[in-house]
């Protein structure tokens, strides 16, 4: 999946939204900022990989704030079903 989709998308920002919805089984991808702080991130990776749910750390968190139209960055987008 591009980020280039993230704009039309039903979506969560930041690593606390998208964990809770993880969590909730309402999110079926996940982005997350390659440059994150791994402690924040490491639980995200470890919910999405119980659940079966594919991760992508190919951008930054500039380029996902971004492409979510956000004035900040984000660690973390997940892709609501």
């Amino acid at each position: 999946m591009d980020i280039a989709h993230l704009k039309s998308m039903n979506k969560t920002i930041g690593a606390k939204q998208t964990l809770k919805n993880i969590a909730k089984g309402t999110v079926n991808y996940v982005f997350v900022g390659h440059d994150s702080d791994e402690s924040v991130v490491e639980p995200i990776r470890t919910a999405c990989e119980a659940q079966g749910i594919p991760v992508n750390d190919k951008h930054t968190m500039d380029d996902l704030g971004r492409a979510c139209r956000i004035k900040v960055r984000a660690t973390a987008v997940g892709i609501l079903r």
